[in-house]
């Protein structure tokens, strides 16, 4: 239904309309969690945060990834665009675009599988990058599966750095940021200092 109703600039496209796969080097140390693929974004190129317009979430996604040596370009326009990442790999906690991009719990919870699966394809992770509440605490949810469990109960916030601890092997840190919405950054809640400095403190950590 979301990839039927398509926005008049992108009316002769051919919506991509599937659950989207994550996206990056496969030997990252920095895994970039974020909420769900854009309705005329990810969810019509099918790539995650991908042609949202220019200095929409994925071009400012971008450039802090390109700020930090994540990055060869800037922008995130369309699948063909060149775009590669370096130690770097970004997905999301759901797969499919929602209706008016608000994710149920319900979602959640059924795409956690998928997300426990992505992650267990890249094994050198060791920070988490979560870009808003949403993927904040469906990263926490995931750790709780995996008999993580912390308390108290870690709160979101950004630039917030959690530390887990687990018996058998040592968790990902994971470091909370602000989701690169228009509605963040068009009013200045979050600004492309803030994010790139998450960023340069995800690779100063992803090194420890």
């Amino acid at each position: 239904m979301v990839a039927a109703e398509k926005r008049r600039a992108y009316r002769s496209d051919t919506y991509w309309g599937r659950p989207v796969p994550g996206f990056g080097d496969p030997n990252a140390r920095v895994l970039v969690l974020g909420l769900a693929p854009a309705a005329h974004g990810a969810n019509r190129t099918g790539r995650v945060f991908t042609g949202d317009g220019t200095g929409g979430s994925g071009d400012f996604l971008m450039r802090a990834l390109h700020a930090n040596g994540f990055a060869n370009i800037a922008t995130s326009q369309h699948i063909e665009d060149g775009l590669m990442l370096n130690d770097a790999y970004i997905a999301a906690a759901v797969r499919c675009a929602p209706p008016a991009n608000k994710p149920h719990p319900d979602e959640i919870t059924r795409c956690l599988d998928h997300l426990d699966a992505e992650v267990a394809l890249l094994p050198r992770v060791r920070v988490v990058v979560a870009l808003g509440k949403i993927g904040f605490d469906a990263w926490l949810q995931l750790q709780r599966r995996r008999g993580i469990t912390l308390s108290p109960r870690p709160q979101f916030g950004h630039g917030v750095v959690v530390r887990m601890k687990m018996e058998t092997e040592r968790a990902p840190i994971v470091i909370g940021c602000y989701h690169p919405s228009r509605q963040n950054t068009n009013t200045g809640k979050l600004t492309p200092a803030m994010m790139a400095g998450v960023f340069k403190k995800a690779r100063k950590l992803a090194g420890s």
